[in-house]
């Protein structure tokens, strides 16, 4: 295993979706200000789904862009500013030329598994700009070890200084983390890391996974906030790491301080695996299509596990929230179907 391990905060980016992304200037603020005493080395901040996200779809964001990086920047010395973004959601012109004037060190670019070469132009545009780059993989549960490689080989071409395997939906089992991560350390010349999320409960001991598996870098999140069931929980992956003596640079009192006195205050509901979050790591669906399974399935009287398998069925991702409300109207459909069947044959 590595010696020593880069520890992403994202906190603030996808902890956005556990607060319907409502952070205050104060919340970001104050955890800035904890990160920093932390010794944390980067910090993203922004909306869940990155720059240029906020909108009724996704979720209306509370501050913009700017509000969010100029508020966090005013806090942070040593720690290093990170702006993630989805192209698609977000551009080179109206988004990242203008997170760059507001101070960020570091661009995060995310694509959809098999969607890598979309995210050249944006790669580039940062490194030209004196950024250091990542690339990440969303929902990489979806598609073979050897195919996230060529997407992977494709960022490292245009780039990035390492590649993140992102859980989406917290479908991995370990053996899915050690197979997928080790074929990328392999064969990459670049760093690789893995973000997991907690649907199936298994975030920190994928986390861990992967590091034996030779990732350097890994995402995590004060209180594991975030979305679905929450992401890897940073001071309890900070513990362990410490246990078995691996070095991550962070202080891990000012990191439980930052959990308990900071995010505990503003989170809206405990982060629990429930019966939504289990259905969505079992379905491989988005962890941020909870909200809007359970407001179609209340609206159209269906099961929302339902929902979630069906769209686990379709392989629906991120971006296509549209097509939940087609999805619980076409189970409406065959319930009802189904009842007058049974009326029909009573009458008989």
């Amino acid at each position: 295993m590595p010696e020593n391990i880069l520890i992403i905060d994202s906190t603030l980016r996808d902890g956005s979706h556990a607060v319907s992304h409502q952070f205050t200037a104060q919340n970001i603020s104050d955890y800035a200000k904890g990160a920093e005493l932390a010794g944390t080395e980067i910090l993203v901040v922004g909306h869940g789904n990155g720059l240029g996200a906020s909108s009724l779809q996704l979720g209306k964001s509370l501050l913009t862009d700017k509000e969010m990086l100029t508020t966090a920047k005013k806090e942070l010395s040593k720690t290093k500013l990170a702006a993630f973004l989805i192209p698609g959601y977000g551009t080179i012109k109206e988004d990242i030329k203008p997170a760059i004037s507001y101070g960020i060190d570091i661009l995060i670019i995310a694509c959809h598994c098999t969607e890598a070469n979309i995210t050249r132009q944006h790669i580039q545009y940062g490194l030209e700009n004196g950024l250091e780059v990542y690339g990440v993989l969303m929902m990489s549960h979806m598609i073979s070890a050897n195919s996230l490689l060529e997407q992977a080989l494709l960022m490292q071409e245009y780039g990035v200084k390492g590649v993140i395997l992102m859980d989406s939906a917290g479908a991995y089992l370990p053996e899915d983390v050690t197979e997928k991560v080790s074929t990328l350390v392999k064969n990459l010349n670049i760093d690789v890391g893995f973000h997991a999320h907690n649907n199936l409960g298994l975030a920190i001991a994928n986390s861990l996974t992967a590091i034996k598996a030779g990732a350097t870098i890994i995402d995590a999140t004060s209180k594991g906030l975030g979305a679905g069931a929450g992401n890897c929980q940073l001071e309890v992956l900070v513990a362990i790491l410490d246990k078995i003596g691996i070095n991550t640079n962070l202080n891990l009192y000012q990191l439980m301080d930052n959990s308990e006195n900071i995010i505990t205050k503003l989170m809206k509901r405990p982060l629990e695996i429930n019966t939504v979050t289990l259905t969505s790591g079992l379905a491989g669906v988005f962890s941020g299509f909870a909200p809007h399974a359970i407001n179609a399935a209340n609206r159209f009287k269906v099961d929302v596990r339902d929902i979630l398998i069906e769209l686990g069925r379709k392989k629906i991702v991120a971006g296509q929230e549209d097509i939940i409300v087609d999805v619980a109207t076409f189970l409406k459909q065959k319930k009802d179907s189904k009842e007058n069947s049974y009326n029909i044959e009573s009458l008989q």
